[in-house]
């Protein structure tokens, strides 16, 4: 029988909690929701952006609190089905910042990167190779989903391993909520890609199904936590209950959702080190649980 030292104990509380050894048993709730404000704000601009050309200083300017406008946002060309639903989107991400913000201090709008460089370099290094055209985010309704397949699952994994862990009903209240709204996002995305899974992603000869694939392989390569995300179409063994191979949503063998740390979070959108910034924030991520890895 082994037997656990209190020291052991510590370090498996600390690794609980998304840790390394720069002190995060001291974050608070409120610190694990204003990490959570920087994917909000991303969610926010790409979204508005690419649905309407312009994001929160013309939506919802006070949210913004004169932070640097987004890099290379860009109104995608999108069909008017997916364009309302990419609308409707973004203006739900602008009430989770309000709500955020109303529930802690929180800070002004970080440096975002949503240009079409940042996921070209995303998708290169999910395929492992350079796509000849470079992947464009906005060119068209499928290039934007896939995109889309790209950030609310991330939120999505990090409330769900939040919530545990959070200690005021108030703030687990609100990332309960938080999460239901980026579940059903998550849910929308990966059912609007399921219709063309097998088609390919013009002018590439890859399928929709392969582009998840990479995209979910590459989030869990830089999350460096095991697996933790599915593609649209899995292997059956890995579908709901072994016996099917649709995937519409992402969840372990007894069909829970996944969950990651804040680390793996922070990993995922500097698209490499917790402690060098980059990816989506060029500048790095606000808050304490972010800057304590710098």
């Amino acid at each position: 029988m082994a037997f656990f030292t209190s020291a052991t104990f510590f370090l498996i509380l600390l690794h609980l909690r998304g840790g390394n050894s720069q002190g995060d048993q001291n974050f608070t709730d409120s610190d694990y929701v204003e990490l959570f404000l920087n994917v909000e704000y991303l969610e926010t601009e790409f979204f508005l952006n690419g649905a309407l050309g312009y994001g929160l200083d013309q939506v919802a300017p006070e949210l913004s609190m004169g932070g640097p406008p987004p890099i290379g946002a860009t109104r995608a060309n999108l069909s008017l089905f997916v364009r309302n639903i990419m609308e409707e989107f973004g203006y739900q991400e602008v009430g989770h910042l309000r709500a955020i913000k109303s529930n802690v201090r929180g800070f002004a709008r970080p440096q975002v990167d949503i240009s079409p460089r940042i996921f070209a370099d995303f998708m290169n290094k999910a395929f492992g190779q350079t796509l000849d055209p470079l992947f464009d985010p906005f060119a068209n309704d499928i290039n934007f989903l896939i995109a889309s397949y790209a950030i609310p699952y991330v939120a999505l994994t990090a409330y769900v391993g939040t919530i545990p862990i959070l200690q005021d009903p108030t703030i687990r209240e609100l990332v309960a909520g938080l999460l239901g709204v980026e579940s059903g996002q998550d849910a929308v995305i990966r059912t609007l890609l399921s219709q063309s899974a097998y088609s390919k992603v013009k002018p590439y000869e890859f399928t929709v199904e392969e582009f998840t694939t990479k995209i979910s392989g590459h989030r869990d390569s830089l999350g460096n936590e095991g697996v933790k995300d599915e593609a649209i179409i899995v292997d059956p063994q890995f579908g709901a209950e072994e016996r099917i191979s649709g995937n519409v949503l992402s969840a372990n063998n007894d069909s829970l959702s996944y969950s990651r740390t804040a680390v793996e979070i922070i990993r995922i959108l500097y698209g490499g080190l917790e402690s060098k910034v980059g990816g989506f924030f060029p500048n790095g991520a606000e808050g304490k649980i972010a800057k304590s890895y710098l």
